[in-house]
């Protein structure tokens, strides 16, 4: 008799990192390889954050604080909200997860855009709930006409990812309230923020004054892109305490350790950082966007820190892996739901320039 596992697991579809296989985070580092799979910031942490994650490391004989208090009240300083009203997580992916075995149960449903961030699939998979996609409109934006349409009294979770990764487009603060005052009070609206920052449309902060206005919509950021902890896995939500109750409710404790707690309350001080690798990456995605123009490519009208690149006919696999003959990695397109397309992180200006020349010789 052999063992039985859950039918879930042929639900899932599985994540495939952008990392390089075997390749540690030193090599990465180290500029062997261009990293421009995963959408990370290309510079190291600020120094005094660099500083705290040593001072840390001294108490590791200790359980971290289950509450993040610390991180938890700097969030809610910056963004003039209760702490109360904050949630932290392993990335903000725990928070999603979780939000799914809260509020879903076999038979609810989630909608989201697609394609969209690659985890989603995970929410129907394993809250048991039924996962409504709905196709972008022109220019690879969302369509949040077409969202609201799929809405029903079995909705639970709208999940709205803006700026969209992949496609990097970007709706406006105002186009978002107009959706969430469409849909009915039952309906947690998530509102995956993940590259907020490097978007000019609007002031970053414009989404956090809708959390008045409507109670069942949940913000979540993360500090692994514009704040440069990636390799340390902080995000976070702010909306309900109610919400903030239901998912800390079905995670284990201390899921987000003591290290991460104390350098994510310290990268939020250091606004002016913020600023400077906002100011870097836009510089970075003009020019990459031109070059990639000038070869010929169309790209989706991004607001994030990489580019969503159609390939005009060229063999997906045959650029990826001649990129990664280079030393140069990127994610291809079908894995994250459109083939003939690659997404290229924004790295340093020598990283883009490698990758450019690489890419213009492979199409030539």
């Amino acid at each position: 008799m052999s063992v039985t596992f859950s039918q879930k697991l042929a639900r899932i579809p599985g994540y495939q990192a952008g990392v390089p296989t075997g390749k540690a985070p030193e090599a990465i580092a180290a500029g062997g390889i261009a990293q421009l799979a995963s959408n990370e910031s290309p510079f190291s942490p600020h120094p005094k954050v660099i500083e705290t994650i040593q001072a840390s490391a001294a108490a590791m004989n200790r359980y971290p604080d289950p509450a993040a208090t610390l991180l938890r009240d700097r969030i809610a300083e910056r963004y003039e909200v209760e702490p109360g009203q904050v949630t932290v997580g392993n990335g903000s992916c725990e928070i999603l997860l979780a939000a799914s075995e809260a509020l879903c149960e076999p038979g609810a449903e989630i909608v989201y855009a697609w394609p969209s961030f690659s985890m989603y699939p995970y929410l129907a998979a394993l809250s048991g709930a039924r996962e409504i996609r709905v196709p972008l409109a022109e220019r690879e934006a969302l369509d949040l006409d077409a969202m609201a349409a799929e809405v029903t009294a079995a909705t639970q979770i709208v999940v709205v990812c803006n700026p969209n990764n992949p496609t990097g487009t970007h709706l406006s603060a105002a186009e978002v309230a107009a959706f969430c005052e469409g849909l009915p009070d039952h309906v947690t609206i998530a509102l995956d923020e993940a590259y907020i920052e490097f978007q000019t449309n609007d002031d970053p902060d414009a989404t956090i004054d809708l959390i008045r206005d409507f109670p069942n919509l949940v913000i979540l950021r993360t500090f692994s892109k514009v704040y440069g902890l990636a390799g340390l896995r902080v995000g976070f939500a702010i909306g309900s305490a109610k919400f903030r109750a239901a998912v800390d409710a079905v995670r284990q404790p201390f899921s987000v350790n003591a290290i991460a707690q104390a350098a994510a309350a310290e990268a939020i001080l250091h606004s002016d950082d913020v600023a400077r690798r906002v100011e870097g990456t836009i510089a970075e995605r003009l020019r990459v966007e031109e070059a990639l123009h000038e070869m010929g490519l169309k790209t989706a009208e991004t607001q994030a820190n990489f580019s969503w690149v159609d390939l005009n006919g060229a063999e997906e696999g045959d650029v990826v892996s001649g990129l990664a003959e280079q030393a140069i990695a990127v994610r291809a397109g079908a894995p994250l739901g459109d083939s003939g397309h690659i997404r290229v992180t924004y790295g340093t200006p020598e990283e883009n320039g490698r990758f450019l020349a690489a890419l213009e010789q492979l199409l030539d």
